[in-house]
C-alpha cells in the first residue's frame, strides 16, 4: 500500500490500514545538532539558513524539505504541494535598514519592517506592516495579489498536472498563509487587526472577502482539471491558554469566509480540509467544523490539546500530531508513557496521523528521536486491526 492510499484511507477513518509514517518538520538547529551526533548528511541544508528557522518533514510539501532524518528512521513517501504562487507575488525585496550589533532592522519578503537577531532565533520586534488603511489594501491587492501577474502558475502547468496524475503520495494545495486570520495578521499586524475588528470592521471584512475571491479564482483552473488530496489552511490563531480572537469575532468575520471557501472546495471535489493552528484551539473547534474544515493539527500538548480528549469530544474530526515534543527531550521513559497513553486509543478510533506537536526543537538528541520513531512504528505494527 502506497503513501497516498494510507493517507486517504486514514482520513476516511478506515482502521484496517496503518496511518502514514510522517513528521511535520525540524528546526535548522536540530538538524545541525543531529549531524554532529551521527545523522548522515545526504541532502544537507543551506549553510546560510539561521538555526532558528525550520525545514519541512515528510508531512509538508513545498520548498525547503530536509529528508536526511529518513536515513535513520522509516518514513512514507512525503506529501507534496501544488506549486502555485498563492500569496504575495512578486514578493518584496528583503532589505537591511540598520545593523545594531547582533540585531538587524529589516524589511522582509512580505513587506514587514522588524528587528531580528542575526541568527533569527528569537521572536522579532515588529515595527510596521504593509496595510494600514483601505488605500493601502487596494494598492497592495493590485501589485501583490494580482491574478494576471506572470509566474503565478508554473510555465509548464500541463506537465505539472501530468506529473501528479499517477502519484503514489498525497498532494496538497494551500498552506501558509491561506486562512482568514493569519493572512490578515501578516498584512496589518496583530494590534491593528484587533482594533480594526471594532474600529473598521468593513475594511477587515473586505480584505477577507477579497482573499476568498483571490484564492477561488487562482485555484479554480487547476482544481477543475485535477484532484488534490487535502487542502492545508494556516491560521496560527491561538496561544497557550486559548484563541487570540473570541468565538464571536470568528463567527462574524471568519466563519462566512470559511463557509464560502470550503463550499467551493467541495464543489471541486476536495474532501479533506485541514487547518494548521498552534496553541489551545478548544473553543474554535466547533466553528472550524461549522465552517467546513474537516481536521486540525498539530495539537500542541503544552497548550492543553490532548488528542485523546479531542477525539472523545469530536469523533469525526481528522487529527494530526499531538505527541508532546517535550518528552523527546526528557528521555525514553517519558517517550514510552506519552505513546502508551495516546497511540493505541487513537489508532482504534481512526482519522489520526501521529507525529510530534510541531517542529522538533534543537534540544532533542538524535538518539531520543530515533527511539521515539522506532517505538511509534513498533506500536503501529503490533496492532492487528489492519492485519485481519
Amino acid at each position: 500500500m502506497n503513501a497516498r492510499e494510507k493517507f486517504l484511507r486514514t482520513m476516511e477513518f478506515d482502521i484496517s490500514v496503518p496511518p502514514p509514517l510522517y513528521e511535520m518538520g525540524w528546526w535548522i538547529g536540530t538538524i545541525r545538532r543531529w549531524y554532529n551526533e551521527g545523522l548522515p548528511k545526504i541532502q544537507g541544508i543551506p549553510e546560510d539558513l539561521p538555526s532558528g528557522e525550520s525545514v519541512r518533514g515528510p508531512l509538508m510539501g513545498g520548498k525547503r524539505k530536509c529528508t536526511d532524518p529518513g536515513a535513520v528512521v522509516n518514513f512514507d513517501k512525503g506529501s507534496e504541494k501544488l506549486p502555485l504562487e498563492h500569496w504575495i507575488f512578486p514578493e518584496f525585496k528583503p532589505q537591511i535598514l540598520q545593523e545594531l550589533g547582533d540585531r538587524l532592522v529589516v524589511i522582509d519578503e512580505m513587506g514587514i519592517k522588524k528587528k531580528i537577531s542575526r541568527e533569527n532565533d528569537s521572536i522579532p520586534e515588529y515595527y510596521e506592516w504593509p496595510v494600514k488603511n483601505r488605500d493601502d489594501w487596494e494598492k497592495f491587492k493590485d501589485q501583490r495579489l494580482n491574478l494576471k501577474t506572470p509566474g503565478r502558475y508554473p510555465e509548464n502547468l500541463e506537465e505539472v498536472i501530468e506529473t501528479f496524475e499517477n502519484r503514489d503520495y498525497p498532494l496538497s494545495i494551500g498552506e501558509l498563509p491561506v486562512g482568514f486570520f493569519g493572512s490578515v495578521r501578516y498584512l496589518m499586524g496583530e494590534v491593528k487587526l484587533f482594533t480594526s475588528y471594532y474600529d473598521d470592521p468593513e475594511l477587515v471584512k473586505q480584505i477577507i472577502n477579497d482573499l476568498v475571491d483571490f484564492w477561488i479564482e487562482l485555484w479554480r483552473p487547476v482544481l477543475s482539471r485535477m484532484e488534490v488530496d487535502w487542502v492545508n489552511m494556516w491560521e496560527d490563531m491561538c496561544y497557550k491558554t486559548g484563541p487570540l480572537v473570541s468565538p464571536q469575532i470568528f463567527r462574524e468575520f471568519m466563519l462566512p469566509a470559511y463557509q464560502r471557501f470550503t463550499s467551493f472546495l467541495r464543489e471541486m471535489g476536495v474532501k479533506h480540509i485541514i487547518v494548521d493552528t498552534d496553541g489551545n484551539c478548544w473553543e474554535l473547534i466547533p466553528l472550524f467544523l461549522e465552517g467546513g474544515a474537516t481536521g486540525l493539527f498539530p495539537m500542541e500538548v503544552a497548550a492543553g490539546m490532548n488528542v485523546v480528549e479531542v477525539r472523545k469530544q469530536y469523533p469525526d474530526l481528522q487529527i494530526m500530531g499531538g505527541i508532546d515534543k517535550r518528552v523527546l527531550i526528557s528521555g525514553k521513559k517519558e517517550i514510552d508513557e506519552e505513546l502508551e497513553t495516546k497511540i493505541p486509543f487513537m489508532l482504534k478510533k481512526g482519522g489520526y496521523i501521529p507525529h510530534v506537536d510541531h517542529h522538533i526543537p534543537p534540544d532533542v538528541p538524535l538518539e531520543n528521536f530515533i527511539y521515539y520513531r522506532n517505538q511509534l512504528e513498533e506500536m503501529i505494527d503490533k496492532s492487528q486491526m489492519w492485519k485481519k
